[in-house]
């Protein structure tokens, strides 16, 4: 037997390359502009994907169905928050010789949402009008809209 095609034991082939002390890529090295190109250089497959609203703020973000029904082709619309209530908001925080910024601060809201429920314009959330009854003391939602909101014990 010759030494060219000897085999000792091993089931490494002449055409196999081990390669010691490589190690994998750290996640970090792999999004960097270098790592992007010597890998398209390589021909590996690359798979880039954009997360939707990363690091964004999703608590104020209107109805889960809004994007179906943007989609629509029919003409429909958002609910708007109704005009008879966006008064009724006003003169109540007026009462209380409060400013738009100050009823935020009382709800914990930012000013512009506010502005937008006393313009008719925001989309109602049930949590926020929710705050504001009970920072401006006045029924927002149901058929008492406008009466002092009602302090007395819960029932059961």
């Amino acid at each position: 037997m010759s030494k060219a095609g000897a085999n000792f034991g091993g089931t490494v082939g002449w055409d196999e390359q081990t390669v010691i002390g490589k190690r994998a890529p750290r996640p970090g090295e792999l999004k960097s502009e270098s790592a992007i190109a010597a890998a398209q250089r390589a021909g590996i497959a690359i798979d880039t994907s954009k997360k939707y609203a990363a690091g964004n703020n999703k608590q104020h973000e209107a109805a889960k169905n809004t994007a179906i029904l943007d989609r629509e082709t029919e003409e429909l619309h958002h609910e708007r928050v109704d005009k008879d209530v966006a008064r009724v908001m006003q003169q109540a925080r007026i009462a209380k010789e409060w400013t738009q910024a100050d009823l935020a601060r009382h709800i914990n809201e930012k000013q512009q949402v506010v502005n937008e429920y006393e313009q008719s314009k925001a989309i109602p959330n049930q949590q926020v009008l929710s705050k504001m009854e009970r920072a401006l003391g006045v029924k927002l939602r149901g058929k008492d809209i406008g009466q002092p909101l009602s302090t007395g014990p819960k029932k059961k």
